[in-house]
């Protein structure tokens, strides 16, 4: 089946780097992995970050007229040539799909959403445009899939109840990531993982930072990250030292051998929905100590595969990392445990098996 997909917030080949990014490539890989042909028809991008109105009613312009241009353009392929479905990855208030409804209905094939979520309280607000238009799409869509157990609520709130909305569980390529050796030899080495930005992330840094003032075992901490907060996030850190080390941005390799050099992943996860680098550190067997959403509970087992504190509780936080800096046993048994539930339940063969029934289905 050939596939046309879309990601309203970022595109997969966007130069920047981030979880959102990789998961749209995942996506693709997964489609494909099941047998799919798939194809990214544009790249338009409706994000609309500082809640103007103005700017989101020229982005609705835009992506209307951008809609008709893409329906007509595919209209006009051979029948067999044509998309047989659309997926559109990840919409929500900031960056509605202006697209894929119109084409999708204009093509007369099925409009699957792939992670959306909703805020009613944006209703009437400065993303009530986005919100709409979200609303709007999940009423069109004719199947539902969420990564994240925290968006399900609202979304079954808003959608036809006789729409299917399936969960699918974050999802990776777990054969590519080797299994961490476990160490006994202290201090620690921590790894946290973070795009250095305004808002959520320079949150997630300050509570980190917070809370390794309290940790009293020993512990070393490898930083992966760039962005325009740097030199803010830099000076939380600068107290502890040589104990802090900032690896700025890493390609693949480069993140492998530090995963490969970690004991304990660390993360406050503020505003996070799942963390795909927190998946990652999984995958490669390490235990994980992070902020408790829905989403990274659904990564993480509290108590099994890492310890999750209350979101931005810097004392909880520390107590949890002290535990697992102290106690190499546990951590080992964490990791193992990380590692067999990624293959078990986070693999992309399952996420590939649930799209392709999903796509069978609409067809």
């Amino acid at each position: 089946m050939l596939v046309a997909a879309y990601a309203p917030l970022k595109p997969p080949d966007h130069p920047v780097p981030s979880g959102d990014r990789r998961v749209a490539r995942l996506l693709d890989a997964a489609l494909v992995r099941a047998g799919h042909r798939v194809e990214w028809p544009s790249r338009f991008r409706s994000r609309d970050g500082a809640g103007n109105r103005l700017r989101q009613l020229r982005l609705a312009l835009l992506g209307g007229r951008l809609a008709d241009r893409l329906l007509r353009r595919l209209a006009a392929r051979p029948t067999g040539q044509r998309p047989q479905a659309w997926i559109t990855y990840h919409l929500y208030y900031k960056a509605p799909d202006h697209l894929g409804p119109t084409v999708a209905r204009g093509l007369g094939i099925p409009y699957i959403v792939v992670e959306a979520s909703l805020a009613a309280k944006q209703l009437g607000g400065r993303w009530d445009m986005g919100h709409r238009a979200t609303v709007a799409a999940l009423g069109q869509a004719s199947a539902i899939v969420s990564l994240n157990p925290g968006d399900v609520p609202a979304i079954d709130a808003f959608r036809n109840p006789r729409v299917p909305h399936y969960l699918l569980p974050p999802f990776l390529a777990a054969d590519a990531y080797a299994q961490s050796q476990p160490r006994s030899a202290a201090p620690a080495r921590l790894l946290a993982v973070g795009m250095m930005r305004d808002g959520d992330k320079r949150r997630s840094y300050a509570v980190l930072a917070q809370a390794l003032a309290r940790v009293k075992a020993p512990w070393q901490l490898a930083i992966v990250g760039d962005g325009p907060a740097r030199a803010e996030i830099e000076a939380d850190f600068a107290a502890f030292g040589a104990r802090v080390r900032f690896h700025g941005e890493c390609n693949e390799s480069q993140m492998a051998a530090l995963r490969a050099a970690s004991d304990i992943y660390v993360w406050p996860a503020i505003g996070e929905a799942f963390g795909m680098a927190l998946l990652e550190a999984q995958a490669s067997g390490l235990p994980a100590v992070a902020g408790a959403t829905p989403g990274v509970a659904a990564i993480i087992a509290d108590g099994q595969t890492g310890l999750l504190a209350t979101l931005g509780d810097a004392a909880e936080f520390a107590q949890a990392l002290a535990t697992l800096c102290l106690d190499t046993g546990l951590r080992a048994k964490m990791g193992r445990a990380a590692f067999a539930k990624v293959r078990e339940q986070h693999d992309i063969a399952g996420a590939a098996d649930l799209l392709d029934r999903i796509l069978r289905r609409q067809a």
